[in-house]
């Protein structure tokens, strides 16, 4: 039996790895405290809660739901857009709910590249930007993101001969890994870029509902002319702490939407109906539980930071996301760090390498731990410093 090229040359996705390593070390005893998956710990609102229960029981909702979503459900998405962002919608050809927002991500690029097509891909970034580019058989371009330029796209540097292949540019702002916020200043460089290349763009924006010390992020498309050119990924899952329920959407393009919708179609049969309920009553219900959750969030990533910070890493203080980045001690690569932690003090932080090469030498962590590990995983992390870590932090 052959297993196809595409997937012999397939890495191993990035926190399947860590978990392996997490897992070895708990099988033999040792507390492990991890800073790794942005998954949070936070309970899902339980008006939402309340809601999938109720739906649950309705044999309406045992059935294959459809690929498209329910109307209401793309109402409620609309709705949510126009109030949050001013940004109008239509349901029936501008917005498809996803089983999760990763669904939409990892398949819009067998719908906009063929074989030899280039897509612009940041680096670092989130792994699937990449490998589903590679799936199709297209070409993936990676772009850096440096600290020098606040970690926002260069679009000058691209060169040329890359540009006359491109067909497809991703961004993310909240960014993940770097935590990096976007204004609409850059977005219209970005649409304005896109038009002058006939680029279709894919803006990744789940963490736009995780911000801190008042600010609000915008959305890609409130950019003029982004529908244009380009849709936006969402999803649930950050916003209202249902990353186990899989439900997020597409909105933007109705080319690009209908282009997904009937990819989509083929090969899966939509979000749960009962789920689907439970997503209405999150966006439509009521939303100060989002407030809530960013304050302990905001706690949270100042006490990181302030640990980082005194251990002589170099960290700024993301405004959005649920991610701190931080630059590792001279002497250190992102993965010796990461080993160094793990085996040293039994913390868990991800490699910025795991996000592409212009990662090396930062490491990410997550907030997306309970209070109590939090502050147990910050201790063990001040234990290295004052004996390991203290000769080569400097």
């Amino acid at each position: 039996m052959k297993i196809a090229r595409r997937i012999e040359n397939l890495p191993p996705y990035l926190f399947v790895t860590i978990s392996k390593k997490i897992a070895e070390k708990r099988a033999r005893g040792e507390e492990v405290i991890s800073f790794g998956i942005g998954d949070p710990d936070l309970p899902t609102p339980k008006n939402v809660i309340d809601k999938l229960c109720l739906a649950a029981h309705d044999p309406a909702n045992h059935r294959y739901p459809e690929s498209e979503g329910m109307p209401e459900l793309r109402k409620a998405i609309s709705t949510w857009y126009q109030r949050r962002f001013d940004v109008t919608l239509d349901p029936d050809s501008e917005v498809l709910p996803l089983i999760g927002s990763k669904e939409g991500i990892g398949h819009i690029t067998w719908c906009m590249l063929d074989p030899g097509d280039v897509a612009l891909i940041p680096d670092p970034a989130y792994p699937v930007y990449g490998i589903s580019t590679s799936l199709a058989d297209a070409v993936p371009y990676h772009m850096p993101l440096t600290a020098a330029n606040n970690f926002l796209l260069d679009l000058d540097s691209i060169p040329h001969e890359i540009l006359e292949k491109a067909k497809l540019l991703w961004i993310c702002y909240p960014n993940n890994p770097t935590g990096a916020i976007a204004d609409i200043g850059f977005f219209d460089k970005v649409v304005a870029f896109a038009k002058a290349h006939d680029i279709a763009v894919c803006h990744d924006g789940p963490y736009t509902e995780v911000s801190y010390d008042g600010y609000k992020p915008p959305s890609f498309l409130q950019a003029a002319g982004a529908k244009d050119i380009g849709i936006e990924f969402h999803s649930l899952s950050k916003s209202y702490n249902m990353t186990g329920w899989r439900v997020g959407m597409a909105v933007g393009n109705a080319k690009m939407i209908d282009a997904l919708k009937r990819f989509k179609s083929n090969i899966d049969s939509g979000v749960p109906q009962a789920i689907q309920l439970a997503a209405i009553e999150a966006l439509t219900g009521p939303q100060d539980e989002i407030a809530r959750h960013n304050a302990i969030y905001q706690r949270r990533r100042d006490l990181v930071v302030e640990t980082l910070q005194d251990m002589g890493l170099e960290v700024q203080t993301p405004k959005a996301s649920l991610y701190v980045w931080a630059k590792v001690p001279r002497g250190f690569t992102s993965a010796s760090f990461a080993t160094e932690m793990l085996d040293q003090v039994g913390v868990v932080v991800t490699p910025g390498t795991g996000y592409g090469a212009e990662g090396e030498g930062y490491v990410r962590l997550s907030l997306t731990l309970s209070d109590a590990s939090l502050v147990k995983g910050l201790s063990k992390l001040s234990s290295w410093r004052g004996t390991v870590g203290r000769s080569k932090s400097r």
